[in-house]
């Protein structure tokens, strides 16, 4: 598929700062530097009475007890392990037992789900031998965390993961799932559509963690951002790649390397729905501000080129399964120096939860919702890209 290369020229300052001006118009989001930000408090606005002021009261006493006495967590942060005087969280799972990739057949078993059930319920080793489907058993606990409630659209397959899980509440609507808990998961289940779940809790000023990806289009993920600002609830959205501590140490060494104009990040499978994990992790190390995409790729084989407002270009590329092998990898080019990684997926997931669970006890904001509605407008920019056989700006997306 041939491409006219010399059609195509940099981006005049007019589209660089209405790119930011749509972001920042997503509930009032600021655009952040080049480089990863450290986390922030982030503020929320209580419109319920009862539940939301005990909520509030419990957020603040959690907050205190991690403060006061929690160990060193493995990524610099609080941790909230081991700190045996904070209240328990209660944790409710919505959309987890089940998983049926863009409108095939949903069937038991979730990676997503019975990962999160497992890192803080445990699960009974006989019961697990007969479940039938994925799942992942994990390693690691969060204390103080317990799932009390889950739904699913298939609720059979839900009652079956709370009997392995030690669940005590399977709900018969997700709505009921947000009702009595003091936040709530929406793992992948795949279906794209996942985000919509996430407008009640958010409403009630429930926190809410809506797994990769946070919608399908920008456009989706502009809503569902709008409405956690205007909510003030506590929101978080990201690839598990952002926080296995091999990546945040990459992260840590990037200012070593010198000025990087040139990175690559790839994985396999499809652009948006799995593409995400590379261009996260990308984020993840070299921040956000990405303006334009070019994708010379071919279907099923993206090679997108990302340019940032800083003057970065990042390759993108992302290959399904006719054509690679999956897996990830990032590798920067810098000025005194370059890195390649290949991340150690272990304990993935558990690293995942653990950063929702920190957003609600301590309201520490390290993946600001704007930054993931930016994520997507790339990932749509480039599949246009190669539809259209031209750049194309993530102002144009976003608008």
């Amino acid at each position: 598929m041939s491409r006219d290369y010399d059609s195509f020229g940099g981006l005049d300052r007019f589209d660089v700062q209405k790119s930011k001006r749509l972001l920042s118009s997503v509930g009032g989001g600021i655009m952040a530097d080049s480089l990863p930000q450290p986390c922030h408090e982030r503020k929320t606005m209580n419109q319920n009475s009862e539940s939301l002021t005990s909520r509030r009261t419990f957020l603040k006493q959690s907050s205190n007890a991690v403060i006061a006495g929690a160990l060193a967590s493995p990524l610099g942060l609080p941790s909230i392990l081991g700190a045996a005087d904070a209240p328990k969280l209660r944790l409710g799972l919505i959309s987890a037992a089940t998983y049926g990739y863009m409108g095939a057949e949903r069937v038991q078993g979730s990676n997503h789900g019975t990962a999160f059930s497992t890192c803080c319920n445990g699960f009974d080793e006989a019961k697990r031998k007969g479940f039938v489907g994925t799942f992942v058993a994990s390693k690691k606990r969060i204390e103080n965390v317990q799932v009390v409630k889950i739904w699913d659209p298939v609720k059979s397959a839900a009652e079956k993961l709370a009997d392995v899980c030690g669940i005590p509440k399977v709900c018969d609507s997700a709505d009921e799932c947000s009702d009595g808990v003091d936040a709530v998961a929406i793992p992948d289940d795949g279906t794209g559509e996942h985000w919509k779940y996430a407008l009640t809790p958010l409403r009630k000023g429930v926190p809410t963690f809506c797994d990769k990806p946070l919608a399908m289009t920008a456009k989706q993920a502009k809503e569902i951002a709008a409405v956690a600002r205007k909510a003030g609830t506590p929101f978080m959205s990201a690839s598990s790649l952002r926080f296995v501590p091999d990546v945040v140490a990459l992260a840590k060494e990037v200012p070593s390397l010198g000025n990087i104009n040139l990175a690559t990040t790839i994985c396999g499978n499809e652009l948006v729905y799995y593409g995400i994990h590379a261009l996260e992790l990308a984020y993840a190390v070299l921040g956000r501000g990405a303006v334009s995409c070019l994708n010379v790729g071919q279907p099923g084989r993206n090679i997108v080129r990302v340019r940032f407002e800083n003057g970065r270009d990042l390759l993108l590329m992302v290959a399904e399964k006719e054509w690679m092998r999956a897996g990830y990898q990032i590798n920067l080019y810098g000025m005194k120096g370059w890195r390649t990684l290949t991340p150690n997926l272990a304990d993935l997931y558990w690293y995942l939860l653990q950063k929702f669970i920190e957003l609600v006890r301590t309201k520490k904001e390290c993946v600001p919702i704007e930054e993931e509605v930016e994520v997507i407008a790339v990932l749509e920019a480039g599949k246009r890209s190669l539809a259209e056989k031209r750049e194309v700006t993530l102002a144009e997306v976003l608008k």
